[in-house]
């Protein structure tokens, strides 16, 4: 029990949970004002921006002005950052690509302003500016990560992975799991080359844990590999088990190296019905399933899933990217791997959920 400061009386009843709720509301505060601070400087820079570009378009003024123009707001305002001839370029940029006020306003305020800046430079159009500035509001993606899901080609990929979800599944669940997989899947972060064991890229996926859960998305929360399932006497392995927060249920991963096969889907559906037997809780959804090929017929994979009873998706994965040939001698060798790979025995452990961990 902490002792009451000198010359202060004994805290009354209810103080604690009183001061408790004060500094929530403090905090909350101090989050809006840096928001609307954000927002006013964003609006800031749009409306400079466009008075620019407004008065070279139809006033006739030169590039010059925008020289003269730092020069002179660096001298009103020595304090101020932001006043650079570069700066100032972006901000005519910027109210070139968001015309519209409104869209300023409603979404493009919302994220700091070296976020539009990556937007502005790295991406051609307002279609996958306004999509990928609404990812980073969703997830609160820093700048690093916003520039690494836009390099990674994320709305490209999201929601592409062939699955039957819509047959299993009641909408809205169908569509955000839907949504919540890719195709392919990229896990060059690994370092492995192309004709990796599964069990090696399992373990290497464990070891880069991080990396692998950004790569699979926001909502996915890792509980095990080689997870322990015991079916009438008989032990079965799981090759990766998650728990996903917003569908509010497992997903069970499969790593096949190969080409996609129908029978794959097999023995992923009943690991599916047995997670759902033992380890799901009664207010979860239901269990669902991605199968990580190496390869796939896509047309194969959707025969197959027709019939299957179990909402699984089928997808690709990616072990190296294409490089140029230069680059390529310095990924390692599969002699290397194996090397590295000798003294680190994948151990097969049973998963224990704690499941009052997924309830919060």
């Amino acid at each position: 029990m902490s002792e009451t400061p000198v010359g202060l009386s004994a805290q009354p009843d209810g103080y604690s949970d009183w001061l408790s709720d004060l500094k929530g509301r403090i905090h909350g505060a101090q989050q809006r004002a840096t928001l609307a601070v954000n927002r006013e400087l964003v609006l800031l820079y749009w409306q400079i921006g466009h008075d620019i570009l407004t008065r070279q378009t139809q006033q006739g003024w030169g590039t010059k002005v925008i020289e003269r123009l730092a020069l002179d707001l660096r001298a009103a305002f020595p304090h101020m950052k932001g006043f650079s001839p570069r700066n100032l370029k972006y901000m005519r940029a910027f109210a070139q690509a968001w015309p519209d006020t409104a869209i300023v306003q409603q979404a493009v305020a919302q994220l700091p302003w070296g976020h539009n800046l990556v937007l502005l430079d790295k991406l051609p159009g307002p279609e996958t500016r306004r999509w990928y500035a609404a990812k980073a509001i969703e997830h609160n993606w820093s700048r690093n990560t916003l520039v690494m899901q836009i390099e990674g080609r994320l709305l490209e990929r999201s929601g592409k992975a062939v699955s039957n979800f819509e047959n299993f599944l009641p909408k809205p669940q169908s569509d955000l799991a839907r949504e919540s997989l890719k195709d392919p899947y990229r896990f060059d972060f690994l370092g492995l080359g192309a004709d990796a064991h599964e069990r090696e890229i399992e373990t290497a996926l464990v070891r880069h844990v991080t990396d692998f859960l950004l790569e699979l998305g926001a909502g996915f929360a890792f509980v095990g590999k080689q997870v322990l399932l015991n079916v009438g006497g008989d032990e079965f392995f799981i090759d990766l088990l998650f728990y996903h927060l917003k569908l509010r249920c497992y997903v069970v991963v499969e790593l096949k190296a190969g080409k996609f096969k129908p029978e794959h889907l097999g023995q992923l559906g009943f690991y599916l019905a047995a997670v759902d037997g033992q380890v799901k809780d009664p207010q979860d959804s239901p269990t669902i399933g991605l199968l990580l090929c190496s390869s796939k017929n896509k047309v194969v994979a959707e025969y197959a899933l027709r019939d299957n009873t179990r909402p699984i998706g089928v997808a690709e994965y990616q072990l190296v990217e294409s490089l140029p040939a230069e680059l390529q001698t310095s990924l390692p060798s599969i002699e290397q791997i194996e090397r590295e790979l000798a003294g680190d025995g994948v151990a097969i452990e049973e998963c224990r959920v704690n499941e009052d961990y997924f309830r919060h």
